[in-house]
Order: C-alpha cells, then structure tokens, then sequence
C-alpha cells in the first residue's frame, strides 16, 4: 500500500481519538444553577464547534433526591389598616312606652291572740275575736283556733265551729269550719259520758280586703241536726292565730 493511500485511514483514527478526549477535557465543577443538580457536570460550551455540543450532550442527569422536610412557619404579618366605618342603618320603629311596676319586699305579717281559759259553755253565738290590720288585698288570711271543745247530748247531735271575717264567714273559696257528731249520746245530759278534747279549727280564706279585720270565732249547729251541750276552751289556754300570705 502507497504512504497517500495510507493516510486517510490514519487521520479518520486521529479525529475519532479527538472526539473521544475532548469531552475528558472539558469538564468542571458546576456552578450557579447547575451546582444544584446532584451529579450533574458542566462542559465549556464555547470552546466546542456546534455539531460536537449536538452530538455530546454536556449534562449528565442524576438521579431524583428525597424531598427535603418542611420549613418553619412564618411569623405573623403586619397588621392591616382598620377599614372605613360603614354607613348608618335605618331607622328603627318607634317602641311601646312600658310602665315598670317595682313591688315592695314581702314582709311577715301574723298576730296570735291567747286567753288562759275561756270556759265558755254557750251552744250558740261568738266565742272569742281578735282585730288584724291586713297589708294587701291581694294577700290570703291563715287562721287558727286551738282549744278545749266538747259536746254530749242524749239522742244523735252536731255542733259546729267557724271563723267570719268582719261578721261574715269566708267565701274565697268555701268557710273555715270544724264539726263534732255523737250518734250515741249519753242517757242524761249530765251523765259521767264528758269528754273535753283540744281540737283546732284552720283554713285559709282569700279575698280579704285591706285594712282592720275583725277575726272571731263562733259555735252553732250544724244542718239537718240538732244542737247539743258545747263547750269550748275548759281548763285550757285558746289561742287565735292569724297569718298574712301572699297569693
């Protein structure tokens, strides 16, 4: 083989080692927003001809990293500036004129009117009374008599025990009243057969105006009966008690 037809062979072999070398020539470390590429090398793009740059690309890609772990909450912004007050509303309706009623406080309100022995042996008539001032009108009366009662009679009798409130017995709702019946009686009004019993008579009665009020007590008959021997209050201390209670 002649030295001319020798030498295309040869300079084929020199460019290819040229080509091989060149990219082992030019590389260095990355930088700027190459350095953060994991694996990643940089190639001086400029002192290279444009078909080598096409045929040897200058990056290598690496493989993806793990994700990094989340940062720090920020701090609080500024505050913002207080906004501009808003318009007026409309005009309301005109209210009810309501008149407040403030009441007093409740005071305690009872009297207690006693007699050490009243020995009184009437069947019929007023027993004994005692005055109360009441505060209210729209108040209720409690009231109370506690003493000796009895009766005897030969045949079946009834005797009744009642309140009345300035004469009249109460109606609000139905009369303050206590009864004794004997069916059996004794064979002679003024047999040994005499039994003295403290009893009591109690209610409440509502309706009662304001002011002074004649409180009594009183024996009578009852209805459809007849009357016996009564006696109220023997030997024995009787008392009226009466109590103010609101409603």
């Amino acid at each position: 083989m002649s030295p001319v037809s020798a030498r295309p062979p040869l300079l084929l072999l020199l460019l290819l080692l040229v080509c091989l070398a060149l990219p082992l020539y030019a590389v260095e470390k990355c930088t700027g927003n190459d350095a953060e590429k994991a694996n990643c090398t940089r190639h001086f793009e400029e002192r290279r001809p444009a078909h080598l740059n096409n045929m040897f690309p200058s990056c290598l890609q690496g493989p993806t990293g793990n994700p990094g772990r989340e940062g720090n909450p920020g701090t609080n912004g500024i505050p913002g500036t207080p906004g501009i007050p808003g318009r007026d509303g409309l005009k309301g309706e005109k209210g009810e004129c309501i008149n407040e009623i403030f009441e007093e406080p409740w005071r305690p309100n009872y009297k207690q009117c006693a007699w050490s022995a009243l020995n009184y042996g009437i069947d019929l008539g007023k027993i004994a009374d005692c005055t109360f001032t009441k505060l209210r009108s729209d108040s209720s009366l409690r009231v109370l008599f506690s003493g000796s009662l009895r009766l005897k009679c030969k045949n079946a009798c009834c005797q009744r025990w009642y309140f009345t409130f300035n004469g009249a017995e109460c109606t609000g709702p139905l009369p303050v009243e206590s009864i004794i019946y004997l069916d059996q009686g004794s064979p002679e009004l003024n047999s040994t057969i005499n039994i003295h019993r403290t009893s009591s008579v109690e209610g409440l009665c509502e309706g009662v105006k304001a002011g002074l009020v004649d409180v009594a007590v009183w024996v009578g008959t009852c209805s459809d009966y007849p009357r016996g021997d009564a006696s109220t209050g023997w030997n024995s201390v009787s008392r009226i008690i009466i109590e103010e209670l609101p409603k």
